[in-house]
């Protein structure tokens, strides 16, 4: 399985991304991908996954039905309409335990990301981040931009990669340890909200974490700093 509904609305699906699902591919690639596995189950070539996850990453995507949905979140999500929350875990401590990161970011080798000083277009992080899970430490984070590998960067630069993130320095893991945990929005009026733990992943799935889980406070209620356009 690549993923579970977890809603299904007149104009879009919810659901839980599993981890190594890869959301596009091409077509000659000889991998069944998310969108494919989508409109295969549903008998439907109208279902239009709105955002990327990256194949390491799991959690809530939402995918639209038909092409004015598809219009309407993708305008939603061009004006940053659709606030979301991750959550990650690493084995090193943060420059800081709280905070945001903002930067420019430019390609590096090999696919990778880097973070600039520069602010031009900047990619900008919230996050809080607790200790106690396992040894290793929980952060939430808030992305109001989203740019390539944006979370993994930033987590680089607090000196705290994501735990099996090989890419940016986060070493071996059974998985990556990045997980889109919470998103709302409004479609038509109607309010949406929506929280999904990670299910996949020794200590995504060890009592400790489901400890430290339970004693979070709402993701979109912690004492987020206020912001101006999504700056």
């Amino acid at each position: 399985m690549l993923y579970s509904i977890v809603d299904e609305q007149p104009g879009f699906l919810l659901i839980h991304k599993y981890p190594g699902a890869v959301v596009h591919g091409t077509a000659d690639s000889g991998e069944i991908t998310l969108t494919q596995s989508l409109r295969h189950d549903f008998s439907c070539k109208s279902l239009f996954p709105c955002h990327r996850l990256d194949r390491t990453t799991s959690g809530l995507l939402v995918v639209a039905k038909g092409e004015a949905s598809n219009k309407y979140f993708s305008t939603l999500f061009e004006k940053r309409a659709i606030d979301k929350c991750y959550l990650a875990l690493s084995a090193k401590k943060p420059a800081k335990k709280q905070g945001a990161v903002r930067g420019d970011m430019v390609k590096a080798r090999n696919g990778s990301w880097m973070l600039t000083h520069s602010l031009n277009a900047p990619a900008h992080t919230q996050f809080f981040s607790k200790g106690g899970v396992e040894g290793k430490r929980l952060f939430v984070l808030r992305p109001l931009t989203g740019k390539t590998h944006q979370l993994r960067v930033a987590m680089k630069s607090l000196g705290a990669p994501i735990l099996g993130d090989e890419r940016y320095g986060g070493g071996d893991a059974d998985r990556c340890y990045l997980h889109a945990f919470a998103l709302q929005f409004s479609v038509d009026g109607n309010e949406y909200s929506y929280v999904c733990p990670p299910e996949h992943g020794d200590l995504f799935c060890s009592q400790n974490f489901k400890s430290a889980l339970d004693d979070l406070q709402s993701p979109f209620e912690l004492p987020w700093p206020a912001t101006k356009n999504g700056q």
